[in-house]
C-alpha cells in the first residue's frame, strides 16, 4: 500500500478563481468593443509598450534574426529541424480514406488543415521561445494556410530571440502583444488583425482563461494549467539525478507540482536531502523551492503495479521513468501527457529540443486527451457518395424505417423520395418504406 513521505501543502485546484474570470471577461469585452484602440491601451497598461502598429515590420524581424549569434541560430535551427521532422512523420501517418462499404456505397474522410491559426508564445518570467517551434512550426507542417503569432515584449523591448524563433518557424504575421489583449486580438479580430479559427500555445492564468472563454467561438489546443512533473524511479538511479529533474521543472512557477513515485525508501529519503542541498545553490531556488514546499510530493509504493496505479491517478503532464525496466511503464501506463523513458533523457529535452511537442495536458486532463501535435491542426472530415440506383434505394428503404422509429417524418421523406425515384417503388408520402 502506498504512503506519502512528503505531502503537498497546497492542493491543485482545477477551477479558475472568479476574480480572474471576471477580469478576463472585462478585457475581452474591451477589445471586442474597442478593437485596435483597446489593444493599444491594454498593451500600454500591462506591457508598457506603445506602438502605432503592433505587427512587426520585415526590418524589425530581420533585425531580431540578425541579433542571434551563429551558435544561437544553429541551435534554434537544430531544435526546429527535430520538431519539424517528428511532426512530419506524425502527419504522414494520417492518411485520407475511401472505402466501398457496400456495393455502390462509398465512404471516406479527409484531413483538412485549419485555415487560420493564432499562436501565443509566453515571455513573462522566461522568454519561452521553444513555444514558437511547438505551435507555429507544427501548424505549418499541418498545412495551415495562415499562422500568426503573438509574444509580449521582454523587459520593455522586442523579445528578439522569440521573434527570431517565430520567423524561422514560418510565421506569416508576428505581433508584439502579450496577455489577454493578444488572445483577444487573435481570437476576436480587430480592424487590422483578421480573426483566427484556432488558438494555440501556453500562457499564464489570464491567458489560459481568455482561451477558455473564447473556446467555441474559436478552437483551442488545450486547457492549460501550471507545469507538472512526475518522476518514477527505483534504486537503479541516485538521488542527485532525481532531485535535479524534480527541481528542473519546479522552477517553472511556485504552483508547479513535482512528484516522486518510488519503491525505494532509501532513494526517497536521499532525494529529500539532495533537494535541500541543491536548493542552496540553484539560482532559481526562490521559485523552485516554493513549488517544492507547497506542491512537492514523495510517494512510496510496494510494487510496480502500485507505482503504475499512482502515476495513472496523478495523470501528470510530464512523466519521467528512471527504473531498471522503463518499458514496463510504457506498456502499462495510460494517463500521461508525455513519457520520458530512461535516465538518459529528461523533460527539458522534450521542452526544448528533442522533437516531441511540449504543449501537454495538465490538471489531470491526460485522462482524456494527449498533447498538441500536428493532428490538432487538422479537421478529419467525412464524405459519402452512392454510385448506383440500387444502392440508393436499398439504403433509402432501411433509412426510411429507422427515421420513423425516431419520429422524424421529414427525415424519412428524404429517404422515401430516393426510393421512389431510384427504386421505382410507390411509397405513400409520410409513410415508412415497407420491408421486402
Amino acid at each position: 500500500m502506498s504512503k506519502h513521505l512528503k505531502t503537498a501543502r497546497v492542493a491543485q485546484g482545477t477551477g479558475t478563481p472568479p476574480a480572474v474570470t471576471e477580469a478576463v471577461e472585462r478585457l475581452l469585452a474591451q477589445v471586442a468593443e474597442g478593437g485596435d484602440k483597446a489593444v493599444r491601451e491594454l498593451s500600454i497598461r500591462f506591457d508598457g509598450l506603445d506602438r502605432d502598429s503592433y505587427r512587426l515590420t520585415d526590418a524589425e524581424i530581420a533585425g531580431c534574426v540578425a541579433s542571434l549569434t551563429r551558435q544561437e541560430r544553429a541551435d534554434l535551427e537544430f531544435a526546429q529541424e527535430q520538431i519539424r521532422n517528428f511532426a512530419q512523420a506524425q502527419r504522414d501517418t494520417m492518411l485520407d480514406l475511401e472505402i466501398e462499404t457496400l456495393p455502390g456505397v462509398v465512404l471516406g474522410h479527409r484531413h483538412i488543415p485549419v485555415a487560420n491559426v493564432g499562436c501565443y508564445v509566453p515571455g513573462g518570467q522566461y522568454p519561452l521561445l521553444a513555444s514558437a517551434h511547438m505551435t507555429v512550426l507544427t501548424a505549418k507542417v499541418a498545412g495551415c494556410g495562415r499562422v500568426i503569432t503573438c509574444a509580449p515584449p521582454f523587459r520593455g523591448q522586442l523579445a528578439s530571440k522569440i521573434v527570431a524563433a517565430q520567423h524561422l518557424a514560418g510565421a506569416d504575421e508576428i505581433y508584439c502583444l502579450g496577455g489577454v489583449q493578444a488572445i483577444a486580438a487573435m481570437g476576436l479580430g480587430t480592424e487590422t488583425i483578421t480573426a483566427v479559427d484556432m488558438l494555440a500555445g501556453p500562457g499564464n492564468a489570464y491567458v489560459a482563461e481568455a482561451k477558455r472563454l473564447l473556446f467555441g467561438r474559436v478552437g483551442i489546443d488545450l486547457f492549460a494549467g501550471p507545469t507538472e512533473t512526475l518522476v518514477i524511479a527505483d534504486d537503479s538511479v541516485d538521488a542527485e539525478i532525481v532531485a535535479t529533474d524534480l527541481l528542473g521543472q519546479a522552477e517553472h512557477g511556485p504552483n508547479s507540482p513535482a512528484v516522486l513515485v518510488t519503491n525505494s525508501e532509501k532513494l526517497a529519503r536521499e532525494t529529500l536531502a539532495e533537494i535541500a542541498r541543491l536548493l542552496a545553490i540553484l539560482p532559481t531556488a526562490g521559485i523552485a523551492g516554493k513549488a517544492w514546499e507547497d506542491c512537492g510530493e514523495i510517494i512510496l509504493c510496494d510494487s510496480l503495479d502500485e507505482m503504475v496505479a499512482e502515476a495513472d491517478r496523478i495523470a501528470s503532464e510530464h512523466v519521467q521513468v528512471m527504473t531498471s525496466d522503463p518499458d514496463y511503464f510504457l506498456e502499462h501506463l495510460t494517463n500521461y501527457g508525455a513519457l520520458f523513458l530512461g535516465a538518459r533523457t529528461n523533460v527539458a529535452f522534450g521542452d526544448k529540443v528533442i522533437g516531441t511537442n511540449h504543449t501537454l495536458p495538465t490538471l489531470r486532463a491526460a485522462r482524456y486527451t494527449g498533447g498538441l501535435w500536428v493532428g490538432k491542426f487538422l479537421k478529419t472530415c467525412t464524405y459519402q457518395r452512392i454510385l448506383t440506383d440500387e444502392a440508393a434505394a436499398s439504403i433509402g428503404a432501411i433509412g426510411s424505417r429507422l427515421c420513423h422509429m425516431e419520429g422524424f417524418v421529414g427525415h424519412a421523406e428524404q429517404a422515401n423520395i430516393r426510393v421512389r425515384r431510384y427504386g421505382g417503388r410507390n411509397v405513400a408520402y409520410g409513410a415508412a418504406v415497407p420491408a421486402g
